[in-house]
């Protein structure tokens, strides 16, 4: 892979010493231009992952040549440099979505942190260009996963199945277990031979026995033809049982010979019928409690228990995050027809510290939600915080006032013996206001009861200037 490239655009000075400076110490392969004309001559010959553009162009208009260069390359990473900073100017980079707004003299330690910080952005960039399925051991049978829980998870599955019979495959909703089951299957010696889904939550208690073990014609009203159930279709073949926890009492008894056995008693029916099926079975309960309180058959657990798969949380595994989400982000512009191509990196900070209750499910959902909202070629922080659930309000504590759910905070409130900055908790609210004002500067002046200038002010304080891009034509 090669260096990421950085494009420096700025007249002789001792500023731009030090950003060429800086830029080498971060790693930098870096070009210099002095004029806005070879700067955008540079940029069209080699796009740059990153480029530093001054904004005292002398005779040029350095606003010009940012838009330029934003229209060019919308996912460009963007830093401007000014001696002559003003509102207009900072409002205007905001527009344009750029990186960060940076004022004369420059600090020196902030300059080498933000070129570090781009630079690893850039190498990230150019690794997520490949699908994570490209990446060797990232992809598995439909399931990514980098993080360790992820590739203990594929080396048990590689192991197991050449020799599973019955298998119980545990975790929370929405990790994927039947993507486990799947592959179970596929690596196992009936590959070519048919896999059969039955969601045991979704099925009528009284058609239960039907529905697997079939029946015959007059063997209860409405019954007018003889119906093989699903264990005879899967003869040969894998059965997955989703949520095996929802099965009735009678029908967990017949489950277990059929497994023990190897034959069906169709309902209605004395004669029993000989089947070879793997059974793999799903479950998002602690069967072992269940069994204990009596709801489970503690002989049909220890028999589909014989291996034992877990399933981890996504909140175990936050390293697969950000491969995950661009996963789906792709799957989706595909679907949709839009020209995304990633995420920018305040979006994927979200996503690694939201909680996830629904696990991999969930995050599909919201990345959907967000290519959906995404105006430009990447996914933005406002587009991920307005497609994550909002939080549930919770019980007013005898220290603290009710907060009404609309102003809810979006972290996770800490314990008061670990008590936010309150720059975090006035950024989060504006952030919030912004949100619901659909990026409207004017209007979220007006919901946080500032004036304009005023909130111009806070966010060149906070640094929200680097994370707000133009939500719609109504943007000011």
């Amino acid at each position: 892979m090669s260096t990421p490239a950085l494009l420096v655009i700025h007249p002789p000075s001792p500023t731009r010493d030090l950003l060429l400076d800086a830029a080498a110490r971060a790693g930098f392969a870096t070009h210099l231009c002095e004029t806005a004309a070879d700067g955008l001559s540079a940029f069209r010959q080699r796009p740059p992952d990153v480029a530093v553009v001054s904004l005292d162009q002398g005779d040029a208009d350095g606003l010009a040549l940012v838009t330029s260069l934003r229209e060019e390359a919308p996912d460009l990473s963007l830093v401007l440099v000014t001696a002559r900073a003003s509102v207009e100017s900072a409002v205007a980079a905001i527009r344009l979505g750029v990186h960060d707004y940076l004022r004369e003299p420059l600090d020196v330690d902030k300059i080498q942190r933000l070129f570090a910080d781009q630079y690893d952005d850039a190498l990230r960039r150019r690794v997520r260009l490949f699908p994570a399925e490209r990446s060797p051991g990232v992809s598995f049978h439909g399931m990514i996963g980098r993080a360790v829980p992820m590739q203990k998870l594929f080396r048990v599955l590689r192991t197991v199945a050449p020799h599973v019979r019955t298998g119980l495959v545990s975790g929370e909703t929405g990790t994927g277990k039947e993507l486990v089951a799947r592959a179970l299957h596929q690596l196992g010696p009936r590959a070519d031979r048919r896999f059969v889904v039955i969601n045991c939550s979704a099925v009528v208690e009284t058609l239960f026995e039907s529905e697997l073990f079939g029946h015959v014609r007059g063997a209860f009203t409405g019954a007018t033809d003889s119906k093989p159930g699903l264990f005879e279709l899967a003869d040969g073949g894998t059965l997955f049982l989703d949520e095996v926890g929802e099965l009735p009492p009678g029908v967990q008894a017949k489950l277990l010979r059929t497994i023990e056995f190897g034959e069906v008693h169709r309902v209605g029916s004395l004669e029993p019928r000989k089947v070879d099926v793997t059974v793999i079975a799903a479950t998002n309960r602690d069967l072992e409690l269940e069994c204990d309180e009596g709801r489970f058959r503690r002989d049909l657990f220890y028999r589909l228990n014989v291996v034992d798969i877990h399933v981890p949380p996504l909140r175990d595994r936050r390293d697969d995050i950000v491969y995950l989400a661009n996963a789906f982000m792709r799957a989706t512009a595909a679907r949709l027809a839009k020209p995304l191509s990633g995420l920018t990196s305040g979006a994927e900070r979200l996503l690694r510290e939201a909680d996830w209750q629904g696990n991999v499910r969930e995050l599909r959902n919201v990345i959907e939600r967000a290519c959906l909202m995404a105006e430009g070629r990447l996914v933005g922080e406002l587009d991920v915080r307005g497609s994550l659930p909002t939080p549930r309000p919770t019980a007013p504590s005898p220290h603290r006032p009710r907060v009404h759910p609309s102003f809810a905070p979006v972290r996770r409130e800490p314990e008061d013996d670990d008590m936010e900055p309150l720059s975090d908790v006035e950024r989060d609210h504006i952030m919030r206001a912004l949100h619901r004002a659909d990026g409207n500067k004017k209007k979220a002046a007006t919901i946080l009861g500032l004036s304009r200038r005023a909130l111009y002010r806070k966010l060149e304080r906070l640094d929200l200037g680097v994370m707000i891009t133009r939500r719609g034509k109504g943007a000011a």
